[in-house]
């Protein structure tokens, strides 16, 4: 997909670094720091794919992705001051080096400058898209936090919860390419669809690699979900498969008063005797394989064939 679109995303790039500057020093001092941090610009890449999947021959979708991509930054530097981060993508983060306040209102400009972005396209129908996206992170990490260290977390509530605050932007970067290729409903809904699966087996992975892989590789803080109590699908499944000493350990850990090194490695054990890793894993690729069957109706081609293969990648990654 990087190969496909990389004319294309070095003008998205282009329109990032313009619109994160400002006359205030910090914003883009701290913007950067997490912008140019080696992240995978997946979403971004999505919206460029999916208008390169349809032949537009426009440009509309540059200013687009890069509006993707600051409402995903932004998402990032006020999850880091929820979560009390200190580690992302192999850096410290910002709200370690510049403090809370500082990540909380460089991430309000960022979204403002997104909006800014879809102003300028034009098109309510993109501004409605990406809008309802907004609010539904917003809503998707709100119940994200009521439903931490409580044990009683269904995987029903939890798979609402990542298809809020992950797949609805993986969709909504989807979409906005066939409206702005004037594509017709059938295929904004089939690209959609591909997104909203594609963004539910990233995140499924994404909390499986908090116990199963390392600090290194992932470039986050191992455990951090376990530290945080927050109750993602193998803690879910391994509490319901759980013995009566387990499930103890479970509270007190979810609870948050066991929470040592010791205390990951007995979780990552107890995680990995019932399976919950694997079919955590087995989730993911149910989901991918939804993604990859949303783009039956396309026409074969270098195009599609990225976007099948971001799907594989996105469950056979360790990071």
């Amino acid at each position: 997909m990087l190969s496909l679109v990389a004319t294309d995303l070095h003008a998205v790039n282009a329109v990032i670094l313009d619109r994160m500057q400002s006359e205030v020093p910090l914003i883009p001092e701290l913007a950067g720091h997490l912008i140019a941090g080696g992240g995978k610009r997946m979403r971004p890449m999505l919206t460029l794919a999916c208008a390169r999947l349809l032949d537009y021959p426009g440009t509309r979708h540059h200013k687009l992705a890069a509006a993707v991509e600051f409402i995903h930054t932004a998402t990032l530097l006020h999850d880091d001051v929820v979560d009390g981060s200190g580690l992302r993508r192999g850096r410290r983060t910002a709200n370690i080096i510049w403090g809370n306040p500082a990540s909380v209102l460089v991430g309000d400009f960022l979204f403002s400058r997104s909006f800014e972005l879809m102003v300028e396209d034009g098109s309510l129908k993109v501004l409605r898209i990406l809008s309802h996206a907004s609010a539904v992170i917003a809503e998707g990490e709100v119940e994200q936090l009521t439903a931490q260290r409580r044990l009683d977390t269904t995987e029903e509530t939890y798979l609402h919860i990542i298809g809020a605050k992950t797949a609805a932007l993986f969709a909504a970067a989807c979409r906005i390419a066939p409206v702005v290729a004037e594509a017709g409903e059938e295929a904004e809904l089939a690209l959609e669809a591909y997104g909203r699966n594609l963004g539910v087996a990233f995140q499924l992975v994404d909390d499986a690699i908090d116990y199963a892989s390392d600090e290194a590789t992932m470039g986050k803080g191992r455990g951090d979900d376990f530290r945080d109590g927050k109750m993602t699908l193998p803690v879910i499944l391994a509490y319901a498969r759980g013995s009566d000493d387990d499930r103890e350990f479970w509270r007190a850990a979810i609870g948050g008063d066991r929470t040592s090194d010791a205390d990951l490695a007995h979780a990552i054990q107890l995680i990995r005797g019932c399976n919950a890793l694997a079919d955590t894993a087995e989730r993911a690729r149910q989901y991918a394989r939804r993604a990859i069957d949303s783009l039956a109706t396309f026409p074969s081609g270098k195009a599609k064939a990225a976007l099948v293969e971001a799907a594989e990648f996105a469950v056979a990654r360790a990071y």
